[in-house]
């Protein structure tokens, strides 16, 4: 009896993901998933990357922040790191190249990312366009977005180079993963969604990351090294933004999978933005 009792559990179980799954995949069609995972992984790589590898420069600590980022999100090690390594710049040369203007023209620019972002955002869950004045949202959400980088790949934590420093790495990736996502919704929205229907997106959204982190050691980081011998340095920065191109689905797909998941209940009346 309580097999039968499980059994019929595990099948109700798999319809509810089966729908779930086909709603996603369709509202994804709706949106242009593909269209727009391409346009966050150009912007990422033409305005966040330079911005994030002056930063790292800039800062007194070991590593590279973007480069690390990259390295740890594509699972990589040995010779395939190294090639990812190798696309940037050394602190001295990054710094002596480096200008106020440019600086700033970078800072300008990456907040561009936050705009689509917030875009993408306001579709999915159905909102008109937020005003104009409220582009102070994006610039603390691309300021979070830099923290949260850094901070991943930030080599200060204890046990630096042991089992149990991973240990910790992963649970901060985890954790602020969440928590940055589910603010990160919040903020761009301009509170006119409740913070509770948008922490299924969030946790969605870093369930993605580790599914994609897996076929990045799979498949990617065997391309980066295969493309480097051919290519060079190009064949790695493809490698590298058809990642990030993954990285685009995964942000939008964990967004789309907690709406999905709310629409199975009754939406309140939107809030005015604040």
């Amino acid at each position: 009896m309580i097999v039968k009792a499980i059994g019929a559990r595990a099948v109700a179980l798999g319809r509810q993901a089966r729908a779930l799954a086909e709603r996603v995949w369709r509202d994804g069609r709706k949106l242009e998933l593909l269209h727009r995972s391409m346009a966050f992984a150009a912007l990422f790589f033409v305005t966040l990357v330079p911005l994030l590898v002056v930063i790292a420069a800039a800062l007194p600590t070991r590593g590279n922040g973007i480069a690390d980022w990259i390295i740890d999100g594509l699972g990589l090690s040995g010779h395939s790191a190294e090639s990812v390594g190798e696309v940037f710049a050394s602190r001295s040369e990054v710094l002596s190249a480096t200008t106020a203007l440019s600086l700033a023209a970078l800072a300008v620019f990456g907040i561009s990312l936050m705009a689509a972002l917030q875009r993408t955002y306001e579709r999915i869950w159905e909102l008109p366009p937020a005003a104009w004045h409220t582009v102070w949202r994006q610039v603390i959400g691309l300021a979070g977005l830099i923290s949260f980088i850094l901070l991943t790949t930030w080599r200060g934590l204890p046990w630096h180079g042991t089992a149990a420093s991973a240990v910790l790495r992963g649970a901060l990736g985890v954790c602020g993963g969440v928590l940055y996502f589910w603010w990160l919704q919040r903020l761009l929205l301009g509170s006119r969604v409740a913070w509770r229907p948008l922490l299924p997106g969030a946790v969605a959204t870093v369930v993605a990351f580790a599914g994609l982190r897996v076929f990045s050691q799979l498949v990617f980081a065997p391309l980066i090294v295969s493309n480097a011998v051919s290519f060079g340095a190009v064949g790695t920065v493809l490698v590298v933004q058809s990642w990030l191109i993954g990285v685009g689905y995964t942000v939008y797909a964990g967004a789309l999978t907690g709406r999905a998941l709310r629409r199975d209940r009754p939406d309140p009346p939107p809030a005015p933005p604040e």
